[in-house]
């Protein structure tokens, strides 16, 4: 009876689990603000599609990473479950309380602590380095792009032709005309100010990561990128985007009440649509003078 017990139980653990990693995904997409344009990469199962040039790093980290959890879990699964049927109570047994010395268990923890400083020394820190540190030179011709959270919206801060972004003040915040409090003098003047993010395919993109409020998180999901937004803090993330289409931005840190609806839009543009775009969006600095 135990045993039945015992297998009955392992099974029905390991069908939810699955039947939650299936369902999940399609809930998490069904209860999320709807927007009227075709997002490209709707979420199933399984990763997002990914669109960076050193998306497939992270991959590989991420797969290598489950597998080894995979691997774990069945691994220690059956042993736990073996434990309980072959040690459990009955008549005519008696437990001993002396410490038993088993070389098996011990090589086993040796081989998970050695894999594990590989996967931090030769996979994790290189790949953190190199999405994380090594930001493109001036010489790369990189995009830069102020990126703004606020409860519950992303706010985008280009520079204008110039190649300057101006000045921001807080005394001149406007939520409905100014949320950056953008100064539209001297090298302010032709900046340009978005609720989507629009980005050139085939070309470095730089983005400086702050918050006016509360602590968000950036995050875009096709492009393997995750950065908190800190308020007081301007933290840099670059990535190069490999395809265009139509992505989300999304904020992965819980932030209030509205959490759920701090979505934007993320276009990957050819590099002629991405400068008319520009072009269409900047305005002259005649505009903003007395």
């Amino acid at each position: 009876m135990t045993r039945k017990f015992l297998l009955g139980t392992t099974v029905a653990i390991v069908v939810l689990g699955v039947l939650f990693v299936e369902a999940a995904p399609a809930w998490a997409q069904a209860v999320a603000p709807k927007t009227s344009v075709k997002v490209d990469g709707e979420y199933g199962p399984f990763m997002p599609p990914d669109v960076s040039v050193h998306g497939h790093k992270v991959d590989q980290l991420i797969n290598l990473l489950h597998w080894f959890m995979g691997i774990l879990f069945v691994g220690w699964g059956i042993f736990f479950v073996y434990c309980l049927i072959r040690f459990r109570q009955r008549p005519g047994h008696k437990a001993s309380c002396e410490l038993i010395k088993a070389k098996p268990s011990k090589y086993a923890e040796i081989c998970v602590a050695i894999f594990e400083a590989v996967i931090l020394l030769g996979f994790s820190i290189p790949i953190w380095a190199s999405v994380k540190n090594d930001i493109p030179p001036p010489t790369d011709n990189p995009v830069r792009i102020r990126v703004v959270a606020e409860q519950f919206a992303w706010n985008f801060h280009y520079p204008g032709a110039d190649g300057k972004f101006g000045r921001v003040d807080p005394k001149l915040i406007d939520t409905a005309t100014n949320p950056l409090g953008l100064d539209r003098t001297k090298d302010g003047a032709d900046d340009i100010f978005s609720l989507e993010m629009h980005i050139p395919v085939g070309r470095p993109v730089i983005c400086e990561i702050s918050s006016k409020d509360v602590i968000h998180s950036f995050f875009l999901p096709v492009m393997r990128v995750k950065q908190d937004a800190i308020p007081g803090m301007r933290i840099p993330v670059w990535f190069q985007a490999a395809k265009t289409g139509t992505y989300e931005v999304a904020c992965a840190q819980l932030c209030g009440n509205n959490h759920y609806s701090m979505r934007a839009l993320m276009y990957i543009q050819e590099p002629a649509a991405f400068e008319k775009w520009l072009a269409e969006k900047s305005k002259p600095a005649e505009e903003f003078q007395d």
